[in-house]
């Protein structure tokens, strides 16, 4: 019996790459899994069914149980009949994985509004609305007296938590996401749910095309940046091992996995009395010659 045995887990973005690595690994652990992907392209543009389709045959001809769901998880009331179907399909839902997503690389003197938008919208909106009727559904649970031991598992990424050159948009998206998580881990532990977020490096379509030398395939040995790697942790994260674990950021990366520090209090000096402008250069120079060397901004 796996440690996902009659969990439903949704999985957006699930056709592809680390959606669907997660999707196998779920089934694997005998979650029933929903797997929701409108397949577009990186850019978040067309449509295709059927990469949804294949993984669902793929985790039925293994033995596992799965639908495919094509809804937009930016759409308020398609998001919503994305967890109805998950109900209605498996009696109930234990899990939701926020991992769709599009990118838009454009150096911040070059990027669009139109970009922008997009952007925030699929990263930004898309987690919100998936996970806001998922949380309706548990909070009514809760409140008709039934147990509930629910999972938010959202995806932020290396870019959200240290920055990444010609990704502004994608890195303020992805570092509001972290920020998203620590809010919901805060507030929804009381009704039976918990929230944490990945950071994970693997290769997908995104990072193929950013990093080729560093995602391509090894012949042979272990292929650190196989999607696959990333997946047990996510399992792990929505089964009901995991209850005790929230408000945490994971960077995960080939066996390697590391929980984040986040922001914390640095150096600090109180002058206990009002400055005069022309005295806080020296202030501030004071505190960066002494502060923890900060992590370099991706590409730079």
């Amino acid at each position: 019996m796996g440690i996902c045995e009659g969990r439903t887990v949704i999985i957006t973005g699930a056709a592809r790459g680390l959606g669907r690595s997660y999707a196998l690994a779920f089934a694997a652990e005998g979650a029933n899994v929903v797997v929701n992907d409108i397949g577009t392209s990186l850019a978040g543009e067309g449509r295709d069914t059927s990469a949804a389709d294949d993984v669902v045959a793929e985790i039925k001809a293994a033995g596992g149980n799965a639908i495919a769901n094509y809804e937009d998880i930016t759409d308020w009331d398609a998001a919503k009949r994305i967890v109805n179907a998950a109900v209605a399909a498996f009696g109930d839902l234990h899990v939701v994985v926020n991992n769709a997503g599009i990118v838009r690389d454009r150096m911040f003197v070059s990027a669009t509004p139109e970009e922008w938008d997009a952007t925030m919208h699929v990263h930004l909106r898309g987690h919100f609305c998936v996970s806001r009727h998922a949380v309706d559904y548990w909070r009514a649970q809760q409140k008709a007296g039934h147990p509930v031991d629910a999972r938010i598992i959202n995806t932020t990424s290396g870019a959200g938590l240290q920055g990444s050159i010609a990704q502004a948009a994608y890195s303020t998206a992805k570092g509001g996401i972290a920020a998203l998580t620590l809010v919901q881990a805060a507030e929804l532990g009381r009704y039976g749910i918990t929230a944490n977020a990945l950071a994970p490096a693997a290769r997908t379509r995104m990072t193929e095309g950013a990093f080729a030398d560093k995602m391509a395939a090894v012949e042979s040995g272990f292929d650190a940046q196989d999607p696959d790697n990333i997946a047990p942790t996510v399992v792990w994260l929505g089964s009901g091992q995991s209850k005790h674990v929230t408000g945490c950021v994971f960077e995960l990366e080939g066996g390697r996995i590391t929980i984040e520090d986040g922001w914390k209090l640095g150096p600090t000096v109180d002058k206990r009395a009002k400055w005069a402008p022309a005295d806080i250069g020296d202030a501030v120079d004071k505190l960066i010659a002494v502060r923890s060397e900060p992590r370099k901004v991706w590409g730079s």
